[in-house]
């Protein structure tokens, strides 16, 4: 019997990559064991639905008065509508689709949560996500976005170190956590922490580099990454903001829920205690030398191969897949 083929949707826009995760496998074009990844396959064995909750239909972009609508308009026509659903399923049947949600569940759209939830059930044979209220909830298998290949992660020494600390953020203020996080940002900046940041959309006062197209560049050459997620109240929410630094072989300084404790070897990550000045004092004692990075080298070099073998979001699907056959 050949592989299984996996394909995959996403509300991510920018997911339309052919070679989608074949990044994160050791065999070329997204074989791991019995199953291969091919996002765009036009027929797959099972259909992932990463972060995608676009099941029904879209509201309509204004008003018009019935005798203007279009004929055939309604629910079961039109790039919207449930046969429109049905086609970007490419035939597979509701049990083997998997619908994984991403995000974290902040406090301000757990309605719409609950909603997506439900949807995603009348739909997909597995449903899971980061938080409480998902049908399965469960930690999120590892994605990374640092630019090395599986091979590369997998046999690659130690990169050159150079400078003590690095963040790599955003400016998103949507929600509370967020403008938390913005707020330790300016902390730090207001009282000279000496660290470099990088990030999209950063506010203007924000001192850093910008943009970068590869998460390597700002996280191989430093001791330390501070790893602040966006949300860090459950016990299930962990992100790549671990997996990308721990793979560049960085101490990451994390903020976050007890997830990382049950996943990742001891030893491998320290905990910052607060977006405060106590976070504040904390950073400046360890990131003044690299002793803690050198005491964390071996639980660094543990926690790396866990996340590429045992975390690995194909690594799980293939799991999945030798479990449903």
């Amino acid at each position: 019997m050949g592989k299984k083929t996996i394909g995959m949707i996403s509300s991510y826009k920018g997911l339309v990559q052919a070679d989608w995760m074949w990044n994160q496998t050791p065999q070329p074009f997204g074989v791991w064991g019995d199953i291969q990844m091919q996002a765009t396959n036009p027929a797959p064995d099972f259909l992932l639905l990463y972060n995608f909750h676009e099941f029904q239909p879209a509201a309509p972009r204004g008003w018009w008065p019935r005798w203007q609508r279009q004929p055939h308009s309604g629910p079961h026509s039109g790039p919207h509508s449930e046969q429109a659903l049905q086609a970007r399923f490419r035939g597979v049947p509701k049990a083997r689709r998997i619908a994984l949600v991403r995000e974290p569940p902040f406090e301000e759209k757990l309605q719409q949560r609950a909603a997506d939830y439900q949807q995603a059930q009348l739909h997909c044979g597995y449903v899971s996500g980061p938080d409480d209220l998902a049908p399965v909830p469960n930690y999120m298998p590892a994605i990374w976005y640092v630019g090395e290949s599986f091979q590369q992660l997998r046999d690659g020494g130690v990169p050159q170190k150079s400078r003590a600390c690095s963040w790599i953020t955003s400016g998103i203020h949507r929600t509370a956590n967020h403008r938390k996080r913005l707020s330790f940002l300016k902390l730090l900046q207001e009282n000279a922490f000496p660290f470099d940041l990088y990030g999209r959309d950063l506010p203007d006062w924000a001192i850093g580099y910008g943009m970068i197209a590869n998460k390597s560049h700002a996280l191989a050459p430093y001791y330390y990454n501070l790893a602040i997620e966006n949300y860090a109240d459950n016990q299930w929410y962990v992100s790549e903001k671990l997996w990308d630094a721990l793979l560049s072989w960085c101490l990451p300084i994390y903020y976050g829920g007890s997830a990382a404790d049950h996943l990742l070897p001891p030893g491998s990550f320290l905990r910052l205690p607060s977006l405060d000045q106590q976070g504040l004092a904390y950073l400046r004692e360890i990131t003044a030398t690299p002793d803690a990075w050198y005491a964390a080298k071996d639980a660094i070099a543990e926690a790396r191969q866990v996340i590429l073998h045992k975390l690995n979001l194909v690594n799980w699907l293939a799991d999945y897949v030798a479990q449903l056959d």
